[in-house]
């Protein structure tokens, strides 16, 4: 069985597929995976997505690793939103500072009532069902996407389980009925819109969808964009080159 936590590292940037170091900790060792085997060097996610939008998490994220990170910017979000705070589109000068939630709120993932590993399958599946949102994952983009997931290191278990859940059809009631919480609710729309840049209708009309599955405010909604506009940036900035879609 594969390490959900790690996956969800890899789909996020956080780990360079097929190592133990970040893709900050490990630039140099980047550059030359890059050369070798250009997927490697990426996160998972341009496997999955294509990265079509060139952005990245920024490296408060990466550092705090998948889970923390997710629960942190939920965390932020649902802060300046209960503060009443106006939701700033603009990421402050600089590198803007993302903590993990506190380990007594809803937030922190020793809180998961259905367990860490359990939610965080459910974080990756939203993530998946989010990429698909656009239509771009057909018959042949999943073969392509096989391929590449054979030669980037994550595990047979772990590519047998992304296969499965990219060939499986949209249940938004199994994947909504995976957050246990409100606050994991707000974290599962967090993990979906930090997957895609809602540049395309669809993309913006699921994420819209989603929100209201959810039962989540439009004034939090509002929160979270601002919020995770502001932990991503073009994938130049964050140290890496943009991956276009194949």
């Amino acid at each position: 069985m594969f390490d959900p936590k790690k996956l969800l590292d890899d789909l996020l940037g956080s780990q360079i597929p097929g190592t133990s170091g970040t893709v900050r900790d490990k630039a140099g060792q980047a550059v030359q995976m890059a050369k070798d085997n250009p997927l490697a060097a990426g996160a998972l996610a341009a496997v999955l997505l294509g990265t079509g939008a060139g952005r990245e998490v920024t490296g408060a994220a990466v550092r705090l690793g998948g889970l923390a990170a997710i629960g942190g910017l939920a965390y932020k979000a649902y802060q300046n939103y209960k503060a009443g705070n106006a939701p700033a589109e603009a990421p402050a000068a600089g590198e803007p500072e993302l903590l993990p939630p506190p380990k007594d709120t809803a937030f922190h993932p020793s809180q998961a009532p259905q367990g860490e590993d359990e939610f965080t399958l459910t974080l990756i599946r939203a993530m998946i069902s989010a990429a698909k949102a656009d239509g771009h994952i057909d018959d042949d983009e999943r073969q392509k996407i096989a391929g590449k997931l054979s030669l980037s290191g994550i595990g047979t278990d772990a590519e047998k389980f992304l296969m499965a859940e990219l060939e499986s059809p949209l249940d938004l009631d199994t994947l909504v009925a995976g957050a246990k919480t409100d606050a994991q609710k707000l974290e599962l729309y967090t993990a979906s819109r930090l997957t895609v840049d809602p540049d395309t209708r669809a993309e913006r009309g699921y994420l819209d969808l989603l929100a209201g599955r959810l039962g989540l405010p439009d004034a939090l909604v509002d929160h979270v964009e601002a919020t995770v506009s502001a932990a991503k940036v073009p994938a130049t900035q964050a140290g890496t080159s943009p991956n276009p879609r194949w």
